[in-house]
């Protein structure tokens, strides 16, 4: 029986050897194309990478210089990088350089500034989180403006429950309160308190705002003239 069982596993090794010659012989071709292809996707991978690691690494070194720039007041040639930079960076250098050039714009052209932040919250292949972000800096370049209403329904969308809203609900109250509509800025005021979620140092602020609330518009009287003093008698 033992005899039979050796016999039996050498045909069955045969067997196998002769299917895989065959295979080898009809698909060596196919096999070493595909191993090829292997070890080539392999080293592109890796090259991409290499590549890719590259160039983060200089655009790195490009917006630090354009911020360099910008902060000594050399404001042209920093728009020059950042325009580059907006133009053939790597997608997220790209999307920090539109930001960063919308900022720029904002401090000597609000409105130009807040229309190029709209650009960026219009474009779908930025993300939802940041297309936010850039909803808020148009809001806050705008709400001093000659008409403020278009920020200030922009801040009432993101005060409803985006990531912003504590930033939102603050500039929604302390505008309301600058209009002198102390009921409405204690709403927003008591929003921000009831939210477990608002940031420690917003809570400290908010305590300053409650009690100008409270504290209702102050009303100037003029002072009325003292009578004048009788002259000295004369002797």
């Amino acid at each position: 029986m033992a005899e039979n069982n050796e016999f039996f596993r050498e045909v069955n090794d045969d067997y196998r050897r002769d299917q895989v010659a065959k295979i080898w012989r009809r698909y060596s071709g196919v096999i070493i194309a595909l191993a090829i292809l292997l070890v080539a996707g392999v080293g592109g991978w890796r090259y991409w990478q290499s590549a890719q690691r590259s160039a983060a690494e200089a655009a790195s070194e490009q917006f630090d210089r354009a911020n360099r720039l910008a902060r000594d007041g050399k404001a042209q040639e920093a728009d020059k990088i950042f325009d580059d930079l907006e133009a053939q960076g790597p997608a997220g250098y790209r999307l920090l350089a539109r930001i960063r050039a919308a900022t720029e714009t904002g401090k000597t052209d609000p409105a130009k500034g807040a229309a190029e932040f709209d650009t960026i919250a219009g474009d779908a292949s930025v993300g939802e989180g940041l297309r936010d972000l850039a909803r808020l800096r148009a809001a806050l370049l705008r709400i001093d403006l000659a008409d403020p209403a278009p920020a200030l329904a922009s801040l009432q969308s993101l005060a409803a429950g985006s990531p912003f809203r504590h930033t939102a609900r603050e500039m929604l109250g302390l505008s309301a309160l600058r209009r002198g509509q102390y009921e409405e800025a204690g709403r927003w005021f008591d929003q921000i308190n009831a939210d477990p979620e608002t940031p420690q140092g917003l809570r400290q602020r908010i305590e300053v705002y409650v009690a100008l609330v409270a504290g209702g518009p102050v009303t100037v009287t003029e002072a009325k003239a003292e009578p004048a003093a009788p002259p000295p008698p004369t002797r």
